[in-house]
C-alpha cells in the first residue's frame, strides 16, 4: 500500500509540474484552448485516444457489456477502431483543419454559425455542449472513485473530492498545452497498462482456450457472434460509440489544434494502433469477468446476488492483477480519465466563454479576460460534475449513453453534411438538430435504453438534414 501511495504521489507531482509549465507557456486564448494550433502528430494522437477512452470505457462499458455480451462485445472494439478513430482521422481530420482556418473558428458552435449563417445554431450548440457534458464528466468521476475505493479502500466521497481538485488544478493552470504534454505521458502509461492487463488475464484464466470454454459453459451465447441480449442492443452500442465521434466536440477539437495536414497522416496511424491496443484489451477483459467474479468471492461486485456493473471491473482488476502490478492498472485508468475530463472541461468552458459570452454578450472582450473566464469556468464545470457524481444518478453506461446520444443526435447531421456538402442549408441543419435530439430524449423518457435511443436519434439527425434542406429549396 505504501508503494502505491508513493507512486500515485509522484504521479500527481509530475502532473502538477506540467500544469505549471503549461501555465507559463499560456498567454492567450488560442494558447489555452488550442495550443496555438501548433500541436504535433504524436501529441494529437495520444490526446485523441486518451480523450476517447477513459474510466467510462474501462469501468462502466467493459464491465457491463462484457458481462452481458461476452466476446461479441469485441464488435464494439472493432467499430471504435475503424469508425471512431481511423475514419474520423482520414475523412474528417483534413477537412476540419482546413475549415477551421477558412472560417476562422475555434469551436464547433462557431462552425455552425459561420457555415449556416445562424447565430441561433451557435446558441443551441453551445448550450447543448454545456448541459450534456456535465453528466458525461460526472460518469468519469464516478468510475475513478470506484477505482480508488477498490484499490486503496478510500471512501467514495473522499476519492471524488480528491479527483475533482486534482483535475481542476492542472487544467485551470495550463489548458490545452498542459493537457497535450500530460497526454503523451498518459498514453505511454495506457499502452503499458493494457499489456499488463491482457497478459495477466490470460495467465490467471489459464489461456485463451480455457477462458473460451469456461465462458461457453456458463452460456454458449457468450462466445457466439452475437451475445445474449441480441443483435439490436449490440448494433446500437457499436453505432453509438463508433459514429458519435464524428460529432463529438471534445474529439473534433483535436483537429482544430493540430499543426498541419501532414501531421494528420502520422497521427492517424499512431492513433489507430493505440486504439486497437486499448479498446481491444478493455472489451476482451470485460468479457472474461463472469469467470473470475461471483457473490461469494467478490461480494463488492454484487448486490442481492445481482452484479453491480460499475463495480465489476474494479473488483476484477483487484482479483486478476498481481498486487505488485495493480498500480500500473490504476495509473492506466487514471491517465485515460484525466485526459477525457480535461477535454470535456475545456470544450464545455469554451461553450460559455467563447461561444456565448464573447459571441453575443461582449464581442469586444479582451483576449486576457476571455482566457481568465475560461479558467474560472473550467473550475466551475469540474465542481458541478463532482456534485452530480456525488449523487450517482444512474449507471455509467446509462449516463454516457444519454450524453453521447444527445450530443450525437444534435450535431451529427448538421456537422457532417455541413463539412461535405454545400447543398444543405440552415433550415435543414436546425430541423435535423432538433428532430435528432427530440427523438433521443423522448425515447429515453419512454424507457428505451440510452444506447438505442441515442442510435435512433443520430440516424434521424443524419437522414433529416438533407431532406429538409431540399424542402426549403423547393
Amino acid at each position: 500500500m505504501l508503494i502505491k501511495i508513493l507512486i500515485i504521489s509522484l504521479y500527481a507531482i509530475m502532473i502538477a509540474v506540467l500544469g505549471v509549465v503549461g501555465f507559463r507557456k499560456t498567454h492567450t486564448f488560442l494558447d489555452y484552448f488550442l495550443g496555438s494550433r501548433r500541436v504535433g502528430p504524436w501529441m494529437t494522437a495520444f490526446t485523441y485516444g486518451a480523450a476517447y477512452f477513459s474510466a467510462v470505457l474501462f469501468i462502466g462499458f467493459a464491465g457491463k457489456i462484457g458481462w452481458d455480451f461476452g466476446f461479441s462485445g469485441l464488435w464494439i472494439a472493432a467499430g471504435n477502431v475503424i469508425f471512431g478513430v481511423l475514419l474520423v482521422w482520414w475523412l474528417l481530420g483534413p477537412r476540419i483543419r482546413r475549415m477551421s482556418i477558412e472560417y476562422d473558428v475555434h469551436t464547433i458552435a462557431e462552425f455552425f454559425e459561420k457555415r449556416y449563417n445562424s447565430p441561433f445554431l451557435k446558441i443551441f450548440a453551445s448550450s447543448a455542449i454545456f448541459i450534456f457534458f456535465i453528466p458525461y464528466s460526472a460518469a468519469v468521476f464516478i468510475g475513478l472513485s470506484y477505482l480508488f475505493n477498490a484499490n486503496f479502500n478510500i471512501d467514495y466521497v473522499h476519492a471524488l473530492i480528491f479527483m475533482g481538485f486534482f483535475t481542476a488544478f492542472y487544467l485551470v493552470l495550463g489548458g490545452y498545452k498542459s493537457m497535450t504534454m500530460v497526454d503523451v505521458f498518459f498514453g505511454m502509461i495506457m499502452c503499458v497498462g493494457v499489456i499488463v492487463l491482457f497478459v495477466s488475464t490470460l495467465k490467471t484464466g489459464g489461456g485463451l482456450d480455457k477462458i473460451n470454454s469456461e465462458l461457453a459453459s456458463i452460456d454458449p451465447a457468450l462466445t457466439s457472434w452475437v451475445g445474449p441480449p441480441g443483435w439490436w442492443p449490440l448494433f446500437s452500442l457499436v453505432f453509438l460509440t463508433s459514429i458519435a465521434p464524428f460529432a463529438m466536440p471534445q474529439l473534433l477539437q483535436k483537429f482544430y489544434a493540430i499543426r498541419d495536414e501532414k501531421a494528420i497522416k502520422i497521427g492517424m496511424a499512431a492513433s489507430t494502433i493505440f486504439a486497437v491496443l486499448v479498446v481491444g484489451t478493455a472489451y476482451f477483459t470485460g468479457a472474461t469477468t463472469r469467470i473470475f467474479l461471483n457473490p461469494a468471492a467478490t461480494p463488492k461486485a454484487f448486490s442481492q446476488g445481482k452484479p453491480v456493473f460499475d463495480a465489476i471491473m474494479p473488483e476484477f482488476i483487484a482479483r486478476v492483477i498481481p498486487s505488485s502490478l495493480s498500480i500500473v492498472i490504476m495509473m492506466l485508468i487514471l491517465a485515460a480519465s484525466m485526459s477525457t475530463l480535461a477535454a470535456l472541461v475545456l470544450v464545455s468552458s469554451s461553450s460559455i466563454a467563447k461561444d456565448l459570452y464573447a459571441g453575443f454578450i461582449n464581442k469586444s472582450v479582451t483576449d486576457q479576460k476571455l482566457t481568465l473566464m475560461m479558467r474560472i469556468l473550467s473550475g466551475l464545470f469540474v465542481f458541478i460534475s463532482v456534485l452530480l457524481a456525488y449523487f450517482k444518478p444512474a449507471t455509467i453506461v446509462f449516463i454516457l449513453g444519454i450524453s453521447w446520444g444527445a450530443i450525437g443526435s444534435s450535431f451529427l447531421g448538421p456537422f457532417i453534411w455541413g463539412l461535405f456538402s454545400r447543398r444543405v442549408n440552415k433550415i435543414g441543419a436546425i430541423v435535423s438538430a432538433f428532430l435528432g435530439l427530440a427523438a433521443c430524449i423522448l425515447l429515453t423518457i419512454f424507457k428505451m435504453p440510452s444506447p438505442q435511443s441515442g442510435t435512433i436519434g443520430m440516424i434521424v439527425s443524419i437522414a433529416s438534414c438533407p431532406i429538409f434542406s431540399l424542402i426549403k429549396r423547393s
